[in-house]
Protein backbone atom coordinates (compact mmCIF):
# COMPACT_ATOMS: atom_id res chain seq x y z
CA UNK A 1 0.00 0.00 0.00
CA UNK A 2 2.61 2.35 0.45
CA UNK A 3 4.53 1.76 -2.74
CA UNK A 4 1.36 2.61 -4.33
CA UNK A 5 0.89 5.82 -2.66
CA UNK A 6 4.47 6.75 -3.61
CA UNK A 7 3.68 5.30 -7.32
CA UNK A 8 0.64 7.10 -7.09
CA UNK A 9 2.44 10.66 -6.43
CA UNK A 10 4.91 9.77 -9.15
CA UNK A 11 1.40 9.35 -11.83
CA UNK A 12 0.10 12.99 -10.47
CA UNK A 13 3.78 14.82 -11.22
CA UNK A 14 3.92 12.76 -14.90
CA UNK A 15 -0.21 14.47 -15.10
CA UNK A 16 1.59 18.00 -14.01
CA UNK A 17 4.65 17.80 -16.52
CA UNK A 18 2.34 16.63 -19.41
CA UNK A 19 0.72 20.03 -19.65
CA UNK A 20 4.40 21.99 -20.70
CA UNK A 21 5.44 21.78 -23.63
CA UNK A 22 7.60 24.36 -25.97
CA UNK A 23 4.74 24.90 -28.88
CA UNK A 24 1.97 24.24 -26.56
CA UNK A 25 1.32 24.78 -22.98
CA UNK A 26 -1.95 24.04 -22.10
CA UNK A 27 -3.50 24.23 -18.51
CA UNK A 28 -5.68 21.04 -17.50
CA UNK A 29 -8.14 21.21 -14.98
CA UNK A 30 -7.97 17.79 -13.55
CA UNK A 31 -4.89 18.33 -13.04
CA UNK A 32 -3.75 18.23 -8.70
CA UNK A 33 -2.66 21.48 -7.35
CA UNK A 34 -2.83 23.49 -11.02
CA UNK A 35 -4.06 26.58 -8.64
CA UNK A 36 -0.19 26.98 -6.71
CA UNK A 37 2.58 25.26 -8.89
CA UNK A 38 1.25 25.71 -12.78
CA UNK A 39 2.29 29.52 -13.15
CA UNK A 40 4.99 28.96 -11.22
CA UNK A 41 6.74 26.60 -13.24
CA UNK A 42 5.95 28.37 -16.68
CA UNK A 43 8.20 30.77 -14.40
CA UNK A 44 10.51 28.74 -13.81
CA UNK A 45 11.18 27.15 -17.12
CA UNK A 46 11.66 30.76 -18.51
CA UNK A 47 14.23 31.65 -15.87
CA UNK A 48 16.27 28.04 -16.51
CA UNK A 49 18.73 29.70 -18.86
CA UNK A 50 19.66 32.65 -16.42
CA UNK A 51 20.70 29.77 -14.26
CA UNK A 52 22.77 27.61 -16.54
CA UNK A 53 23.47 29.40 -20.04
CA UNK A 54 22.71 25.55 -21.71
CA UNK A 55 19.20 25.27 -20.31
CA UNK A 56 17.48 26.89 -22.49
CA UNK A 57 13.64 26.69 -22.97
CA UNK A 58 13.91 24.12 -25.67
CA UNK A 59 15.80 21.93 -24.20
CA UNK A 60 14.35 21.75 -20.51
CA UNK A 61 10.82 21.32 -22.18
CA UNK A 62 12.19 18.59 -23.92
CA UNK A 63 13.11 17.23 -20.67
CA UNK A 64 9.68 17.94 -18.83
CA UNK A 65 7.75 16.26 -21.78
CA UNK A 66 10.48 13.33 -21.48
CA UNK A 67 9.37 12.50 -18.26
CA UNK A 68 5.87 12.96 -18.58
CA UNK A 69 5.80 10.69 -20.70
CA UNK A 70 7.83 7.99 -18.23
CA UNK A 71 6.14 8.62 -15.49
CA UNK A 72 2.51 6.88 -16.49
CA UNK A 73 0.84 3.96 -14.58
CA UNK A 74 1.50 1.77 -17.50
CA UNK A 75 5.20 2.16 -17.43
CA UNK A 76 5.63 2.30 -13.57
CA UNK A 77 3.64 -0.82 -13.27
CA UNK A 78 6.08 -2.33 -15.81
CA UNK A 79 9.09 -1.20 -14.16
CA UNK A 80 8.59 -2.07 -10.86
CA UNK A 81 6.66 -5.19 -11.62
CA UNK A 82 9.42 -7.84 -11.32
CA UNK A 83 10.93 -6.63 -8.00
CA UNK A 84 10.16 -7.67 -4.68
CA UNK A 85 9.51 -4.97 -2.45
CA UNK A 86 10.53 -5.74 1.10
CA UNK A 87 11.78 -3.38 3.59
CA UNK A 88 12.13 -3.56 6.76
CA UNK A 89 13.81 -0.40 7.49
CA UNK A 90 14.09 2.83 5.24
CA UNK A 91 17.85 4.01 5.12
CA UNK A 92 19.00 7.74 3.89
CA UNK A 93 20.12 7.02 0.72
CA UNK A 94 22.57 10.41 -0.42
CA UNK A 95 22.68 11.43 -4.22
CA UNK A 96 25.68 13.37 -5.66
CA UNK A 97 23.52 15.31 -8.32
CA UNK A 98 25.05 15.84 -11.86
CA UNK A 99 24.28 19.24 -13.43
CA UNK A 100 24.78 18.43 -17.11
CA UNK A 101 21.34 18.00 -18.55
CA UNK A 102 17.60 19.03 -16.95
CA UNK A 103 16.86 16.78 -14.13
CA UNK A 104 19.62 14.36 -15.41
CA UNK A 105 19.42 13.10 -11.65
CA UNK A 106 15.64 12.01 -11.27
CA UNK A 107 15.99 9.07 -11.99
CA UNK A 108 18.08 8.42 -9.30
CA UNK A 109 15.57 10.56 -6.97
CA UNK A 110 12.64 8.21 -7.87
CA UNK A 111 14.13 5.16 -7.68
CA UNK A 112 15.29 6.19 -3.76
CA UNK A 113 11.61 6.83 -2.99
CA UNK A 114 9.78 4.34 -4.95
CA UNK A 115 11.82 1.80 -2.98
CA UNK A 116 10.58 3.29 0.41
CA UNK A 117 14.16 5.24 2.06
CA UNK A 118 15.30 8.33 2.38
CA UNK A 119 16.77 10.81 0.15
CA UNK A 120 19.32 12.93 0.63
CA UNK A 121 19.82 15.13 -2.45
CA UNK A 122 23.11 17.43 -3.09
CA UNK A 123 22.34 19.12 -6.04
CA UNK A 124 24.58 20.08 -8.51
CA UNK A 125 25.78 23.97 -8.47
CA UNK A 126 24.42 23.53 -12.64
CA UNK A 127 21.14 22.81 -12.08
CA UNK A 128 19.46 23.78 -8.58
CA UNK A 129 16.03 24.61 -8.86
CA UNK A 130 14.22 22.30 -11.07
CA UNK A 131 14.39 18.85 -8.63
CA UNK A 132 13.73 20.89 -6.02
CA UNK A 133 10.66 22.56 -7.49
CA UNK A 134 9.09 18.52 -8.55
CA UNK A 135 9.94 17.77 -4.66
CA UNK A 136 7.38 20.48 -3.32
CA UNK A 137 4.89 19.16 -6.05
CA UNK A 138 4.56 15.66 -4.78
CA UNK A 139 4.66 16.17 -0.68
CA UNK A 140 1.87 18.56 -2.05
CA UNK A 141 0.38 15.40 -3.42
CA UNK A 142 1.53 13.18 -0.18
CA UNK A 143 2.33 15.11 2.53
CA UNK A 144 4.20 11.58 3.56
CA UNK A 145 7.16 12.64 1.28
CA UNK A 146 8.05 15.72 3.30
CA UNK A 147 9.77 13.76 5.88
CA UNK A 148 11.66 11.40 3.42
CA UNK A 149 12.98 14.43 1.05
CA UNK A 150 16.12 16.64 2.01
CA UNK A 151 18.08 18.44 0.17
CA UNK A 152 21.24 19.17 1.78
CA UNK A 153 23.35 22.31 0.35
CA UNK A 154 26.54 21.85 3.01
CA UNK A 155 27.76 18.60 3.94
CA UNK A 156 26.56 15.39 3.33
CA UNK A 157 25.89 13.12 6.93
CA UNK A 158 24.14 10.70 8.34
CA UNK A 159 23.64 8.91 5.43
CA UNK A 160 23.56 4.47 4.89
CA UNK A 161 24.56 4.44 1.05
CA UNK A 162 25.22 6.64 -1.54
CA UNK A 163 24.97 7.25 -5.34
CA UNK A 164 26.97 9.72 -7.03
CA UNK A 165 27.61 10.84 -10.34
CA UNK A 166 30.64 12.49 -11.90
CA UNK A 167 33.68 13.23 -13.82
CA UNK A 168 36.37 10.09 -14.06
CA UNK A 169 38.80 12.42 -11.74
CA UNK A 170 35.35 12.84 -9.12
CA UNK A 171 34.58 9.68 -8.99
CA UNK A 172 37.74 8.62 -7.77
CA UNK A 173 37.48 10.96 -5.00
CA UNK A 174 34.02 9.66 -4.35
CA UNK A 175 35.13 5.90 -4.68
CA UNK A 176 37.82 7.23 -1.59
CA UNK A 177 35.33 8.74 0.51
CA UNK A 178 32.93 6.20 0.38
CA UNK A 179 34.44 3.58 0.33
CA UNK A 180 33.18 2.17 3.34
CA UNK A 181 29.32 3.01 2.32
CA UNK A 182 27.70 0.96 -0.42
CA UNK A 183 27.61 2.83 -3.02
CA UNK A 184 26.92 3.47 -6.72
CA UNK A 185 29.94 5.53 -7.94
CA UNK A 186 29.34 6.64 -11.78
CA UNK A 187 31.96 8.10 -14.06
CA UNK A 188 32.18 9.16 -17.77
CA UNK A 189 30.75 7.60 -20.56
CA UNK A 190 29.94 8.01 -24.09
CA UNK A 191 27.54 6.52 -26.78
CA UNK A 192 28.17 5.93 -30.15
CA UNK A 193 26.51 4.84 -33.39
CA UNK A 194 27.87 2.44 -35.50
CA UNK A 195 26.72 2.88 -39.27
CA UNK A 196 27.24 0.64 -42.71
CA UNK A 197 26.29 3.03 -45.34
CA UNK A 198 22.78 1.90 -46.04
CA UNK A 199 20.83 4.29 -43.49
CA UNK A 200 18.69 5.98 -45.04
CA UNK A 201 18.05 9.54 -44.97
CA UNK A 202 15.38 9.24 -42.05
CA UNK A 203 17.81 7.54 -39.99
CA UNK A 204 20.74 9.90 -40.27
CA UNK A 205 18.60 12.78 -39.25
CA UNK A 206 17.33 10.88 -36.43
CA UNK A 207 21.30 10.23 -35.70
CA UNK A 208 21.14 13.91 -35.66
CA UNK A 209 19.02 14.39 -32.20
CA UNK A 210 21.18 11.84 -30.85
CA UNK A 211 24.04 14.37 -31.39
CA UNK A 212 22.84 17.85 -30.91
CA UNK A 213 20.17 16.99 -28.23
CA UNK A 214 21.28 19.33 -25.21
CA UNK A 215 23.92 20.61 -27.34
CA UNK A 216 25.38 16.95 -26.71
CA UNK A 217 26.81 16.93 -23.29
CA UNK A 218 24.51 14.06 -22.17
CA UNK A 219 26.31 10.64 -21.77
CA UNK A 220 23.82 9.46 -24.09
CA UNK A 221 24.67 11.89 -26.74
CA UNK A 222 26.44 10.17 -29.53
CA UNK A 223 29.56 11.45 -29.88
CA UNK A 224 31.54 8.84 -31.96
CA UNK A 225 30.47 7.25 -35.38
CA UNK A 226 31.85 3.79 -36.48
CA UNK A 227 31.53 3.73 -40.34
CA UNK A 228 33.19 1.08 -43.22
CA UNK A 229 36.22 1.73 -44.75
CA UNK A 230 35.59 4.17 -47.80
CA UNK A 231 32.60 5.81 -46.55
CA UNK A 232 31.59 9.04 -47.58
CA UNK A 233 29.91 11.60 -45.34
CA UNK A 234 27.76 13.51 -47.55
CA UNK A 235 24.78 12.14 -46.66
CA UNK A 236 25.39 12.18 -43.19
CA UNK A 237 25.91 16.04 -43.70
CA UNK A 238 22.93 16.56 -45.80
CA UNK A 239 20.42 14.70 -43.20
CA UNK A 240 21.47 16.38 -39.99
CA UNK A 241 21.57 20.61 -41.83
CA UNK A 242 18.10 20.68 -40.24
CA UNK A 243 19.97 20.94 -36.85
CA UNK A 244 21.98 23.97 -38.25
CA UNK A 245 20.33 26.42 -35.65
CA UNK A 246 22.15 25.08 -33.09
CA UNK A 247 24.95 27.22 -34.23
CA UNK A 248 22.56 30.26 -32.88
CA UNK A 249 23.18 29.74 -29.06
CA UNK A 250 26.36 31.66 -28.10
CA UNK A 251 27.58 28.99 -25.75
CA UNK A 252 27.58 26.35 -28.27
CA UNK A 253 28.89 28.76 -31.09
CA UNK A 254 31.75 29.47 -28.81
CA UNK A 255 32.55 25.97 -28.24
CA UNK A 256 32.17 25.31 -32.49
CA UNK A 257 34.87 28.26 -32.78
CA UNK A 258 37.28 27.31 -30.26
CA UNK A 259 37.44 23.68 -30.76
CA UNK A 260 38.14 23.96 -34.44
CA UNK A 261 40.58 26.39 -34.33
CA UNK A 262 42.44 23.95 -31.79
CA UNK A 263 41.98 21.28 -34.33
CA UNK A 264 43.00 23.52 -37.21
CA UNK A 265 46.51 24.56 -35.27
CA UNK A 266 47.48 20.83 -34.35
CA UNK A 267 46.79 20.49 -38.14
CA UNK A 268 44.33 17.91 -37.63
CA UNK A 269 41.94 16.79 -40.93
CA UNK A 270 38.57 18.08 -40.16
CA UNK A 271 35.01 17.84 -41.89
CA UNK A 272 33.31 20.81 -40.98
CA UNK A 273 29.40 21.96 -42.04
CA UNK A 274 29.77 25.12 -40.74
CA UNK A 275 27.78 23.72 -37.15
CA UNK A 276 29.87 20.77 -36.77
CA UNK A 277 33.01 19.43 -37.04
CA UNK A 278 34.06 15.53 -37.33
CA UNK A 279 37.30 13.96 -36.93
CA UNK A 280 38.91 10.90 -37.09
CA UNK A 281 39.93 10.08 -33.69
CA UNK A 282 40.15 6.57 -31.50
CA UNK A 283 38.49 8.37 -28.59
CA UNK A 284 34.85 8.24 -27.73
CA UNK A 285 35.05 11.55 -26.13
CA UNK A 286 34.64 14.62 -28.55
CA UNK A 287 34.26 17.60 -27.20
CA UNK A 288 31.14 19.76 -27.56
CA UNK A 289 30.69 21.13 -31.45
CA UNK A 290 32.42 18.07 -32.46
CA UNK A 291 31.59 14.46 -33.19
CA UNK A 292 34.97 11.37 -33.73
CA UNK A 293 34.64 9.12 -36.19
CA UNK A 294 36.44 6.06 -37.46
CA UNK A 295 36.78 3.46 -40.09
CA UNK A 296 36.09 -0.44 -39.22
CA UNK A 297 36.70 -3.47 -41.48
CA UNK A 298 34.70 -6.04 -40.07
CA UNK A 299 31.68 -5.73 -38.06
CA UNK A 300 32.53 -8.66 -35.94
CA UNK A 301 35.97 -7.73 -34.92
CA UNK A 302 34.03 -3.91 -34.01
CA UNK A 303 31.51 -5.77 -31.81
CA UNK A 304 34.63 -7.70 -30.14
CA UNK A 305 36.12 -4.25 -29.49
CA UNK A 306 33.27 -2.28 -28.38
CA UNK A 307 31.84 -4.98 -25.75
CA UNK A 308 35.90 -5.06 -24.40
CA UNK A 309 35.09 -0.83 -23.91
CA UNK A 310 31.45 -1.04 -22.33
CA UNK A 311 33.24 0.67 -19.30
CA UNK A 312 33.32 3.64 -21.68
CA UNK A 313 30.00 3.18 -23.59
CA UNK A 314 26.38 4.14 -21.97
CA UNK A 315 24.46 3.22 -25.17
CA UNK A 316 25.10 2.20 -28.92
CA UNK A 317 23.06 3.36 -31.77
CA UNK A 318 22.67 1.11 -35.03
CA UNK A 319 19.94 -0.21 -37.18
CA UNK A 320 20.07 -3.43 -35.83
CA UNK A 321 23.89 -3.95 -37.11
CA UNK A 322 25.61 -4.68 -33.22
CA UNK A 323 23.99 -6.45 -30.56
CA UNK A 324 21.47 -4.36 -28.13
CA UNK A 325 21.78 -1.08 -30.29
CA UNK A 326 19.15 1.27 -29.85
CA UNK A 327 17.17 2.89 -32.78
CA UNK A 328 18.65 6.17 -34.32
CA UNK A 329 17.03 9.38 -32.67
CA UNK A 330 16.28 7.33 -29.43
CA UNK A 331 19.29 8.42 -27.40
CA UNK A 332 17.76 10.64 -24.92
CA UNK A 333 14.36 8.67 -24.71
CA UNK A 334 15.55 5.85 -21.86
CA UNK A 335 12.92 4.39 -20.59
CA UNK A 336 12.69 3.92 -16.85
CA UNK A 337 14.15 0.31 -16.71
CA UNK A 338 17.43 1.55 -19.27
CA UNK A 339 19.70 2.24 -16.00
CA UNK A 340 22.68 4.22 -16.21
CA UNK A 341 25.73 2.24 -16.97
CA UNK A 342 23.89 -1.12 -16.74
CA UNK A 343 23.67 -0.81 -13.06
CA UNK A 344 20.34 -1.69 -11.46
CA UNK A 345 19.20 0.83 -8.93
CA UNK A 346 16.60 -0.84 -7.84
CA UNK A 347 18.10 -3.93 -7.13
CA UNK A 348 20.62 -2.24 -5.32
CA UNK A 349 18.25 -0.09 -3.46
CA UNK A 350 16.60 -3.27 -1.85
CA UNK A 351 19.30 -5.17 -0.69
CA UNK A 352 21.30 -2.15 1.20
Amino acid sequence: MLQNEKKRSFIELGKFLSQFSENNTSKNSTVLHNDVFFDDFIALIKLSQSHNGWYTPEQVYFSIQSWAEALTEENLNQWLSTYDFQINTPKNIALILAGNIPLVGFHDFLSVLITGHNVLVKTSSNDQHLLPFLAKYIIAVDSDLANKITFVEGKLENFDAVIATGSNNTARYFEYYFKDKPSIIRKSRNSIAVLNGNETKEQLSALGEDIFRYFGLGCRNVSKIFVPKGYIFDGFFEAIFEYQDVIHYEKYANNYDYNKAVFLMSNFKLLDNGFLTIKEDKSHASPISSVFYEFYDDITDLQIRLQSESEQIQCIVSDNIIENSIDFGQTQKPKLWNYADNVDTISFLLTI
